[in-house]
């Protein structure tokens, strides 16, 4: 008869051998929960931190030959687990960090920090935490020791004193009123939906490649809206991940391999996994900031999306304003997945017989869209209950939000508001509050310093650097010009690459 203890060990042993078997393994070790404690070093501490779009952060220095920093460990996680990762409670409010600085890596980045004893933990904003250092003697420094830790309740405490919060470990997701910002007006909450955007970006061409949406009888479309993206987005990182993007397609998607058969779908596959990362891979992605619903799966992507749309109205030039029409019509008509929405979406894009001819008249027709959106959602929502209880559809902007907006309001005989608008006020209100106010913030644009701009978008001398295209930079280069103008930069770097490619064939001859 064979062992079992010696059959079971064998089978565990192959499990962990074999690949692609993760499942498996977790269904071995379903005792261990995955880390939600983010571990850094010496050579991401700096970039991770000063990308991070939180306002607060823990970082725990500990050393992993400690017996009292491994028996802290699962007393951090519980703490981490409420606010790190998408499945977290309470995401986008504060990073928890860990540096191990029995590692040789970080022995120095421990020295700046005056690490004396283990576990040692540290409260401040992240950018702070970023320019690696904390001085014991500064004792109105913006990084403070954390002196009540030992346990996640003391933890806990000390983080709901510092944020004005009454977080609890035994918190449901969704259901604590603290999750969400109290003062959507405020400036600086608005400047934070840049993440959002980011996020909704990223997103859209995920859905892109994982449903292998780019098709003979859409690649044109996607096309001009990278080049829409390349020129306004308002994130130098997602305009930049754009232009690779623009500037690789033909090698990514050629024209001659389409197929022209009625299914139109791609012959052979291609390695697009990079471009999952449009936005840049130094930011946790998977949650929202400033369009996260009070409830799982109300807001998110499509306010994300809605956010880019209002934001690339306002910034691009007057001559401009029709092709950027187009360019969204013809993203939402390809290229979401809502099929009642794209209908709806269309139909109101449909009613428009005059092209625009002015920055104001599309990004007033888009209010008027989004609004009328909002209409015929409030009514269905209240009839069937799926609404967000907190953020229930309104007419755009709130009162409070623009007073010069409105000049009356009343109710019709079904309750819905009746508004007539100063519509020059709104106009102003949308530059402001989507072009100026997102564009302000500082962690949307790129330091004019080479080794900032380096460490923002992960490119080093390093083996495993991002290889950025020179015909990338130039996209970037001459971004602020019409996005017209960049499909025919475009078109001479495919025709360049196609020239130097026979070039290299008849001298091999």
């Amino acid at each position: 008869m064979p062992d079992p203890g010696r059959t079971r060990l064998l089978l565990i042993v192959a499990l962990f051998l074999l690949p692609g078997l993760d499942a498996l393994r977790t269904l071995v070790d379903s005792g261990d929960i995955r880390d939600a404690a983010v571990e850094l070093n010496a050579s991401n501490f700096e970039s991770f931190l000063k990308e991070s779009p939180l306002k607060f952060a823990v970082v725990e220095f500990f050393a992993s030959w400690c017996p009292a920093c491994r028996n802290y460990k699962p007393q951090y996680e519980k703490v981490a687990r409420l606010f790190n990762g998408p499945d977290a409670v309470h995401p986008g409010i504060v990073l928890l960090a860990r540096v191990d600085c029995a590692m040789k890596v970080n022995t120095d980045l421990c020295s700046r920090f005056s690490v004396s004893r283990y576990p040692m933990l540290f409260w401040g904003p992240p950018r702070k935490f970023s320019d690696g250092r904390w001085d014991p003697k500064k004792n109105k420094d913006e990084i403070q020791e954390v002196d009540e830790w030992r346990t996640p309740d003391l933890l806990l405490n000390y983080i709901n004193k510092r944020i004005g919060s009454s977080f609890s470990l035994s918190d449901d997701k969704y259901e604590n009123e603290n999750t969400l910002p109290m003062n959507a007006s405020d400036p600086e909450e608005i400047s934070r939906a840049i993440y959002d955007i980011e996020e909704s970006t990223a997103q859209a061409f995920q859905i892109i490649f994982q449903n292998k949406m780019i098709k003979s009888n859409t690649r044109s479309e996607l096309i001009k809206f990278l080049q829409l993206l390349v020129a306004h987005h308002p994130s130098k990182r997602c305009r930049k991940g754009s232009a690779e993007m623009l500037v690789n397609f033909d090698d990514l998607w050629p024209s001659n391999h389409l197929s022209v058969s009625s299914q139109d779908t791609i012959v052979e596959e291609v390695d697009a996994s990079r471009y999952y990362h449009i936005c840049g891979k130094e930011i946790p992605r998977g949650y929202w900031i400033f369009c996260r619903g009070s409830k799982e799966d109300t807001r998110g992507y499509s306010c994300g999306l809605w956010v880019l749309f209002h934001s690339l109205s306002v910034r691009i030039e007057d001559g401009e304003s029709n092709l950027t029409f187009t360019a969204i019509c013809d993203f939402i008509q390809n290229f979401f997945t809502c099929d009642e929405c794209r209908q709806h979406f269309h139909e109101m894009s449909s009613g428009v017989s005059v092209p625009f001819n002015k920055t104001r008249d599309l990004a007033m027709w888009l209010w008027h869209a989004h609004n009328k959106v909002n209409q015929r959602l409030m009514v269905k929502e209240k009839e069937l209950g799926t609404g967000d209880p907190r953020f229930p559809k309104i007419m755009w902007p709130p009162k409070q939000l623009c007073p010069s907006c409105y000049l009356s309001s009343s109710r019709d005989s079904n309750g819905l508001e009746k508004i007539k608008w100063d519509e020059n006020e709104v106009f102003k209100f949308l530059v402001r509050h989507y072009g100026k106010t997102i564009s302000s913030s500082k962690e949307a644009t790129l330091s004019s310093n080479e080794d900032d701009a380096s460490s923002t978008y992960g490119i080093s001398s390093s083996s495993n650097a991002i290889v950025v295209p020179v015909g990338a930079a130039l996209a970037i280069a001459i971004a602020s010009c019409a996005f017209g103008a960049l499909a025919c930069f475009w078109r001479t770097q495919q025709k360049n690459r196609k020239y130097l490619h026979k070039l290299h064939s008849l001298k091999n001859i």
